[in-house]
């Protein structure tokens, strides 16, 4: 067995988890592969993969069976993260993902009726969850959002009264579910006055703008604009101005998410390049006998394996309640800033070697 094809540590992943990845490997090539370029060039991609995705597991991984999930750990999830990179396709991952950082505040603190409402039909593939928490004026910022939600009554009952914006919403322009990071206190201006509210798609008030991106095409990505958008009280995600311990303690996962789905599209990189390296000759030598060539190969490889032990060695130690947790938050910001620029070196060696 060559270095190329080591397979990761069995401290790490049990045969389960192998099974996982070989059975999802296969469905990636059969139901994505195929189809990137054109969903790229089309700007989306069908609304049938969703249930096509619910009806193997993908959808469900760690939520209760009750809603249709199952049980799964975190390396299911960084399996997942690492197959659906294989096509080279961000944008479809990261909207047929949506809910993975959309569903999670109404999983650990929506009340019983919401969870009920909303969990089951996302995790059947039937409807699209998002979350809507970066805005124009201070990106990703919470404690600093101006998105505002005025607590009032009437004849319908309570409600809250939504004004303000969101930007770069993955999922925005299909979501039936939006969780959005709200400010119920005015008056406060740091975190203690923020909120999570469930807003419906069909929202009166609620409209959205397809944003044009550089890359991630194939994702549908928004500008969400709430102008007087009446929500009912019953929405509101967790208690009233404590909403930040709500998305904070989402922020962790996704993380550690996007690190491994970093070292994954660095992983493509390397692939290509390589498989271009022993396509393409010159002067009667295929490039990867070049040895300026292999030292860029060597150099991509090593860090795509120090990047992805790092993330695996955070992912055994969040799984566990390994260590300080609050050092534990400081390492997986520190490993996404280590997977995206060991992803950006490799893009860009890529492109060197493909000329």
């Amino acid at each position: 067995m060559s270095l190329l094809d080591a397979p990761p540590s069995p401290h790490y992943f049990s045969p389960a988890h192998v099974q996982f990845r070989d059975m999802l490997r296969d469905w990636v090539s059969r139901e994505i592969t195929p189809h990137v370029n054109d969903w790229d060039e089309a700007e989306s991609f069908p609304r049938a993969l969703y249930q096509k995705a619910a009806a193997i597991g993908l959808l469900g991984l760690d939520y209760p069976e009750q809603y249709g999930g199952t049980p799964a750990d975190l390396f299911y999830h960084l399996i997942l993260s690492e197959e659906l990179a294989r096509p080279g396709c961000g944008g479809v991952a990261a909207s047929l993902m949506s809910h993975t950082i959309g569903l999670p505040p109404v999983k650990n603190f929506g009340s019983e009726a919401l969870k009920r409402r909303v969990i089951a039909p996302v995790l059947a593939g039937d409807k699209i969850a998002a979350l809507a928490v970066t805005e124009p004026s201070g990106g990703s910022d919470v404690a600093a959002l101006q998105t505002t939600a005025i607590r009032g009554v009437d004849g319908a009952g309570e409600h809250y009264i939504v004004t303000g914006e969101k930007v770069f919403i993955t999922s925005g322009m299909r979501a039936d579910f939006i969780t959005v990071a709200v400010r119920t206190d005015p008056a406060n201006k740091g975190s203690g006055g923020i909120s999570a509210l469930l807003v419906d798609g069909d929202t009166p008030g609620l409209t959205r703008t397809k944003l044009d991106k550089m890359g991630w095409w194939a994702s549908d990505t928004a500008h969400l604009r709430f102008d007087h958008c009446r929500v009912p009280a019953a929405n509101l995600v967790g208690e009233e101005n404590k909403g930040f311990k709500t998305f904070m303690s989402n922020f962790n996962g996704e993380r550690l998410g996007m690190a491994a789905q970093a070292v994954a599209y660095a992983q493509v990189c390397f692939d290509e390049a390589l498989d271009w390296a022993r396509q393409r000759k010159t002067f009667g030598a295929p490039l990867s006998e070049r040895q300026v060539i292999r030292h860029k190969l060597m150099d991509m490889l090593r860090a795509i394996d120090v990047a992805r032990c790092h993330v695996y060695d955070l992912a055994w130690a969040q799984q566990h309640d390994h260590g300080d947790p609050n050092l534990r938050v400081a390492r997986i910001a520190m490993a996404k800033v280590e997977a995206t620029r060991c992803m950006q070196f490799c893009a860009d060696a890529a492109v060197q070697i493909l000329g």
